[in-house]
């Protein structure tokens, strides 16, 4: 399958991994930065192979390879939406790096327009074939929680200055978001997907405590009341000292109780369930290595792509959950916007209507404590 990447930036060596793991021929790859296209070609000792094109405009690319049947997307995330729609009206089937989009209007138009096209969409959220989600998955299908009560997904990482100015969209409403867009839809993505899909109501606060040059969050919290009755929570951060400490899921069941955790959600660090059988033994304590917070999930990711698009049938992660994990964020921003909880489904809303709001927020909190004579004028 003719194949080619768009981006060039730090998530791209697991895309090129994912490409080599599935034999994909790599025909192009495409970076506004030269050097950042020979850098990740070097990795895998591709930097001589002349076969494989260089592109710097990715509408040049894909106005000279009509071949292309799959690309990938792993650009800032704000030009997810834009470079997608081209890649489906032109008939090649995308996977696109998270977010999917950074507005709901843009999410909608992908599902519309895949479908109306007959284009496979893959929204890359890979943690889903993380081994240990996977039991957890097929624990939850063969009904072993019984009824939900309630779920949580907890991301506590470190993002420092140092990370932001790698890449100065980083941070930025536009093409970023805050910790919540970034870091956190991942474990968003599963809570959802295991706790029913199908979400009545999100309430959501937000801060900027750490991260003033940035216009957005570093630390969000929310409530979200699920449409079965289970209840669940989201806490997702930037600022935990000195480094990444965990992304940890939590599924409370009647008869079961599972907490997926480790740096990624790639370990079993609790696995109990009312109807124990002997393989439940080896399920204790699982630990999937992994060689960083992206996990092993994109090589089966594009696998599961691949047959997809060979069946014709929907991928495993489709642009309705891309689409359903966008809602999740973009309903708490709302709810931090107005300051109310969110009925869903979420018709408009998109990341740049927070801009200026922590702006806004810290001017308040300034003049409100020179006002009661917390912050003293020389």
């Amino acid at each position: 399958m003719k194949y080619a990447l768009i981006g060039c930036g730090r998530i791209a060596a697991n895309h090129i991994k994912a490409v080599m793991n599935n034999q994909l021929e790599l025909v192009a790859a495409c970076d506004i930065v030269p050097e950042n296209i020979e850098a990740l070609l070097a990795k895998y000792g591709l930097e001589k192979d002349t076969s494989i094109a260089r592109y710097t405009d990715y509408k040049v690319m894909l106005a000279e390879h009509a071949e292309l049947e799959l690309i990938a997307i792993a650009t800032e995330s704000g030009l997810h939406a834009q470079i997608a729609l081209e890649c489906i009206d032109a008939g090649i089937h995308v996977i696109i790096e998270k977010p999917m989009a950074m507005s709901m209007a843009d999410a909608d138009e992908i599902v519309r327009r895949s479908r109306e096209r007959g284009v496979a969409v893959c929204a890359c959220h890979q943690n889903r074939f993380n081994v240990a989600v996977q039991k957890t998955r097929q624990a939850l299908e063969a009904g072993r929680f019984g009824r939900l009560s309630h779920g949580s997904v907890h991301v506590r990482w470190n993002r420092n200055r140092a990370y932001y100015e790698q890449a100065p969209w980083r941070g930025t409403w536009a093409q970023d978001g805050g910790c919540l867009m970034n870091q956190c839809i991942h474990g968003i993505d599963l809570l959802r997907w295991m706790m029913g899909d199908e979400v009545e109501e999100v309430y959501g606060v937000t801060r900027q405590q750490f991260h003033g040059y940035l216009e957005v969050e570093d630390v969000g919290m929310a409530v979200v009341k699920f449409r079965n009755g289970a209840i669940g929570t989201i806490e997702g951060t930037t600022n935990v000292y000195p480094k990444n400490l965990e992304e940890t899921l939590y599924l409370f069941g009647e008869t079961g109780t599972v907490k997926v955790g480790g740096t990624s959600t790639n370990n079993l660090d609790v696995w109990e369930f009312a109807d124990e059988t002997e393989a439940d033994k080896a399920n204790k304590g699982l630990e999937e290595q992994t060689s960083n917070v992206y996990g092993n999930g994109h090589t089966s990711l594009y696998a599961d792509m691949i047959e997809a698009i060979n069946t014709g049938r929907k991928p495993y992660v489709d642009a309705v959950a891309g689409r359903n994990a966008l809602e999740m964020v973009l309903a708490v921003y709302k709810s931090v916007k107005t300051g109310q909880p969110v009925k869903l489904p979420l018709k408009e809303f998109a990341s740049v209507e927070l801009e200026g709001f922590y702006e806004e927020k810290n001017n308040y909190l300034w003049h409100k404590s020179t006002s009661t004579g917390i912050v003293q004028n020389d």
